[in-house]
């Protein structure tokens, strides 16, 4: 296929600057540079050697000199189709602003590509390796000198990168927002492009009308304001303005014939050899470069920072504050060098190129989000200061495969299924069939093509084949994805699609859902389907299969204790489900810090009421049963089938979440005497997840009257950081000093853990220095070997979690906030994002929960702000004994009540008939959404369940 300008493309015209007026655009940035062309060397594409060509372009460098500072570096921008170098205002903006306020001066150039935007309209072709040709023109025009670091959207992401890998001598870096560097062969193009392809489509969706324009700015998320839409409709009014929007689409190479199909292979293939720091910022809604690209940019730098900003889509640069996410990663990634460069030419056009400005009404800038950028209180994390485990306190590397291999002869009881598949009855699974089974499996994955560090999602229940598919995938180094069905569809869709596996494992619903939704992966099934399902499906192959494969347990080398060995997703409770990434070392340190902590290990029988430490059994050396219940419903595990699990392995652990212990407090009456005799066997018993009311923790010790318990403080990020028993949470309520500013006691650290709070200031912001001060309310950070090694592809939330990393420690953020009593003891307070900010100070939303619950009338309580930050106001939000039946204001004396005990002023009390809380746990409440359901209900809306 050879490349074709449009028909109606061949209009000349010359460069000129943008009119004024544009929002968030400063007419002192742009200037017109005269650039001669260069030949190439095949020929095709461009006018004549010699010709010369005029640029407009957007510099801040003339502003840089006029503040006396010198440019670290420069950010060449390369915009893509049918944008121009306004999509780089921000950036331009934020960079000029923050070398003015005394930070890092980065010298910005945001180009319009020939025939594009402001530049001017050669009416030749300009395929790709011209275009790339055309922007080292300019740059050496420019004098252009390292270090540069390269920025591109979609065709202008690999523009830019056809420049950055011809000049690895002035290359500093790369970043690209939403971009494809390759299309595959056995995969179609995006059905846009298709379109806009199709015969008869071209000219006529490009060029003759403004229909592709108009597309892509529909494209915003939000909706891009209509001043903006206007801004980049601007230089493309009427078809002889847009014929390099048809020239890019006509240049893409959709197969092999086409003439750019060579150079965009010879720019996919030198990535590989890019070692300079690489960020890419993604937009997941993106209809154009969806996921699919991302992955392929990752596998050709797998060394890049990656950020997913979800809900952003193609036009992330208008979806979310990207500059500011931008100039974050050169301060923590960049070289900070002295570039040289040439000063900047006179930003007026040479005297044979006649400005031409075009009038548009004036609006305001588009309202962006802005990253928040405190990242810690010490340096932000570069690109080579991550580091695995803490070196001063790490235990001795175990592999979780380690029983399986030490017990591999035993026919003692590895784990129980109370209820299997097929509803037989518990299945007993021995030490020697588990280690078997999990070596045919990884063989069988190997066998079918799953490799160390590919992707596997799990959509399995948590039952024997969970377990066996599990410790598979980590034996072979595969890194396994576990997102769980109580995030909901919407949640899990997300984590699967997000996360982007190689290869899917799940039983019947969650293949059906994969199927549906269009997750990725290869597909393997738990059971046999048939034919017909599994071609409907896009099954390849069911677990009996690979157990077939896999007789002769070939493994390759097992992994190594920095390979990451898991992505774990969090319960979404407080936002989009994040995947927090854990190394095998740390997935090791987990298991022993339990052994450690509770004496949990070989020989211990483990209830788990909550999947991830059913997991964790077999790495424990513990026989380990999940009770018949349905995991993603917490509130469905009753009394009786605990003391079931309990008698089944002779139990002396048993873990609970909270939700589930209260219905299993509440289910008691259907306990028989057996039952009863089992749970007194009991040793210890665990709940967390949630804070857990002493009450509820009382009432759940007398039904297992020999056991001590506990209630451990941790998250996804880190499992087990602190722990209490019922007696420790008894004795801190007694000690009114120590109570402080309230909250729930969660007891110290555990052994490997150390804590640290950074005080808040008057905005609610954790700004202190981290410290184990008594009695200062802040933000909880962390540090310890099982502490997460990072979030999968968020690289702005993981610099915004870590707090330093000095002499090997790592501090995590939890965004927990609390404070340490004078004993060493940690009280939970709340979220950082619920802090309440009034006019007389911060309130923490627990305390004040606490103290309301404790009425005989109330069942659960939340404590929001509405209003203003700095002046809002105390609401608080009660469920009732008996529960309302409707939403509405407290009556008088439950007012008074609340009032008298929450210890802050209070606007308002409301009563619904249930708070919203998290699908996981069934107890976090959502805070978030409940503060602007309050808000709208005292402002005059529908009393309607929040």
């Amino acid at each position: 296929m050879r490349y074709r300008l449009p028909r109606v493309a061949t209009a000349l015209a010359p460069a000129s600057v943008p009119p004024s007026g544009l929002p968030g655009l400063d007419p002192a940035w742009s200037r017109i540079v005269d650039v001669p062309e260069s030949a190439l060397d095949n020929g095709l594409g461009g006018g004549p050697a010699g010709d010369s060509h005029a640029w407009h372009l957007l510099d801040n460098g003339e502003r840089l000199a006029e503040l006396g500072v010198e440019p670290v570096g420069t950010v060449l921008c390369v915009h893509g189709n049918p944008t121009w170098s306004y999509l780089w205002r921000d950036l331009v903006a934020q960079a000029t602003a923050s070398a003015a306020a005394g930070g890092p001066a980065w010298r910005v150039i945001a180009v319009d590509q020939l025939d594009m935007g402001y530049s001017e309209r050669t009416g030749v072709a300009r395929p790709l390796a011209r275009r790339v040709r055309d922007l080292d023109d300019l740059t050496r025009t420019l004098g252009l000198a390292g270090p540069v670091v390269t920025f591109g959207h979609d065709w202008g992401g690999v523009v830019s990168l056809g420049w950055a890998v011809d000049h690895p001598d002035l290359l500093a870096g790369v970043m690209l927002l939403n971009t494809a560097i390759h299309q595959s062969e056995t995969e179609a193009i995006p059905a846009p492009l298709r379109l806009a392809l199709a015969r008869g489509m071209l000219s006529a969706g490009t060029v003759l009308t403004p229909a592709f324009l108009d597309t892509t700015l529909a494209l915003g998320h939000p909706a891009l304001p209509a001043a903006v839409k206007n801004a980049y409709r601007a230089p493309y009014r009427g078809p002889a303005r847009r014929g390099g929007i048809g020239g890019f689409v006509a240049d893409i190479p959709v197969d092999a014939g086409h003439d750019s199909h060579a150079e965009l292979d010879r720019i996919a293939e030198s990535l590989r050899t890019l070692t300079v720091p690489a960020l890419m910022l993604w937009g997941p809604r993106d209809p154009i470069f969806s996921d699919r690209y991302l992955d392929d940019l990752i596998d050709r730098l797998p060394h890049a920072d990656v950020h997913r900003f979800e809900g952003a889509g193609h036009l992330i640069a208008e979806d979310v504050d990207y500059a500011g996410a931008a100039l974050t990663w050169l301060g923590a990634s960049a070289p900070v060098e002295p570039a040289s460069v040439e000063p900047p030419a006179s930003v007026e056009p040479p005297a044979s190129v006649e400005p031409v400005e075009t009038p548009l009404a004036e609006s305001d800038s588009p309202g962006l989000d802005k990253l928040d950028q405190r990242v810690g209180l010490d340096q932000p994390v570069g690109l080579d200061q991550r580091v695995g485990l803490d070196e001063r306190t790490a235990p001795d590397y175990r592999p979780l495969w380690h029983y399986l291999d030490e017990l591999h002869d035993s026919d003692e009881t590895a784990l129980i299924d109370m209820a299997p598949t097929g509803g037989d009855g518990p299945r007993v699974v021995s030490w020697r069939l588990l280690s078997r089974r999990v070596r045919q499996i990884a063989a069988g994955l190997h066998q079918v093509g799953v490799r160390r560090g590919d992707r596997v999602s799990l959509l399995v229940p948590p039952s024997a084949d969970l377990t066996a598919v599990l410790y598979a995938c980590v034996r072979l180094g595969a890194v396994v994805v576990v997102a769980d069905a109580g995030l909901g569809l919407t949640g899990l869709t997300r984590a699967v699609r997000g996360a982007r596996p190689d290869h899917v494992i799940g039983a019947l619903p969650g293949l059906m859902a994969a199927r549906a939704l269009g997750w990725p992966g290869q597909k393997i099934s738990t059971n046999r389907l048939p034919t017909a399902s599994r071609r409907a499906l896009g099954v390849s192959y069911a677990l009996a299969d690979l157990i077939s494969l896999g007789r002769d347990e070939e493994l390759p080398e097992p992994p190594q204790a920095d390979d990451v060995a898991a992505v774990l997703f969090t319960s979404g409770s407080t936002g989009p489900a994040k995947g927090v990434v854990y190394t095998h070392g740390q997935l090791s340190a987990v298991s022993q810090a339990l052994t450690e902590q509770y004496g949990v290990g070989r020989g211990t029988g483990l209830v788990a009421g909550f999947a991830p430490f059913a997991l964790l059994g077999p790495a424990l050396g513990a026989r380990s049963v999940t009770p018949d219940m349905d995991v993603t419903a917490p509130k469905t595990l009753t009394a009786t089938a605990v003391a079931a699990a309990v008698a089944a392995i002779d139990a002396t652990v048993v873990f609970l979440s909270p939700a589930a212990l209260a219905n299993v407090v509440a289910t008691q009456a259907a306990l028989t005497g057996a039952d009863r005799d089992a749970l007194a066997g009991v040793r210890s018993f665990l709940s967390a997840g949630a804070p857990v009311s002493e009450p509820l923790l009382a009432s759940a010790a007398a039904l297992m009257p020999g056991a001590t318990a506990h209630t451990p403080y941790g998250m996804t990020e880190g499992l087990l950081m602190t722990d209490i028993t019922l007696d420790g949470i008894r004795e801190a309520a007694l000690d009114d000093v120590a109570r402080g500013p309230g909250g729930v006691c969660v007891g110290r650290p555990t052994a490997t853990t150390r804590v640290r709070i950074s005080a808040l200031d008057d905005t609610g912001a954790a700004v202190g220095e981290i410290s184990e001060a008594a009695q200062v309310t802040g933000e909880i950070v962390v540090s310890a070997p099982h502490v997460k090694d990072h979030y999968d592809r968020l690289w702005l939330t993981d610099l915004a979690a870590t707090r330093a990393v000095t002499a090997g420690e790592r501090w995590h953020r939890t965004g927990d906030v609390g404070h340490l009593d004078s004993a060493g003891r940690l009280w939970v307070e709340g979220r950082l994002p619920h802090v309440i900010t009034t006019a007389h100070g911060v309130v923490t939303p627990v305390g004040p929960e606490l103290s309301v619950s404790a009425l005989t009338d109330v069942s659960r309580a939340a404590a929001v702000g509405v209003g203003p930050a700095g002046s809002q106001q105390v609401v608080i939000v009660v469920e009732t004994v008996p529960a309302a039946a409707r939403v509405g204001l407290a009556g008088p004396g439950l007012a008074a009540e609340v009032r008298m005990v929450a210890g802050h002023p209070v606007a308002a009390v409301l009563v619904v008939p249930h708070l919203p809380t998290d699908i996981r746990h069934n107890s976090k409440i959502d805070r978030t959404r409940l503060a602007g359901w309050a808000q709208g209900i005292l402002t005059g809306a529908r009393l309607t369940q929040p």
